[in-house]
C-alpha cells in the first residue's frame, strides 16, 4: 500500500534509478546467479566500491540475495530475489526502447 503523498515512480527510482543498480538488474535477469568479480567484469565502469555499495543497498532493499558459501577460499554469489525478477518487465521495456531509439 502507497502512502499519501509518496509517488510510486519515486519509489520505483529510489530502488533501481542509478545507471549501475540498472546494469546490476540487467546481468542478473541475464544470468541469475554471478560472483562478484563476474558482475565487476561485466559493468563498463563500475569500481569495486561503488559495486560494493550498490549490492549491499540492493541487498537492503529486498531486490538482491547474497549467498555465502563456507568455503576456503569463500565464495559469495548474488542473485534476484522474487522481487528483484519481478523488474523484469521494466528492463524489458527500458531495453525495446533503446532499440527503438537508436534505429
Amino acid at each position: 500500500m502507497v502512502k499519501l503523498g509518496i509517488c510510486p515512480v519515486e519509489i520505483t527510482l529510489k530502488l533501481i534509478g542509478s545507471k549501475w543498480k540498472l546494469l546490476i538488474l540487467r546481468n542478473l535477469l541475464n544470468r541469475s546467479i554471478q560472483r562478484f568479480s563476474e558482475l565487476a567484469r561485466s559493468i563498463n565502469g563500475i569500481s569495486q566500491k561503488m559495486l560494493t555499495q550498490h549490492l549491499r543497498q540492493m541487498e537492503a532493499d529486498e531486490i538482491v540475495l547474497r549467498t555465502v558459501y563456507a568455503e576456503v577460499p569463500p565464495r559469495v554469489e548474488y542473485s534476484l530475489t522474487d522481487k528483484g525478477k519481478s523488474l523484469k518487465p521494466i528492463i524489458d521495456a527500458m531495453h525495446d526502447w533503446g532499440m527503438k531509439f537508436h534505429e
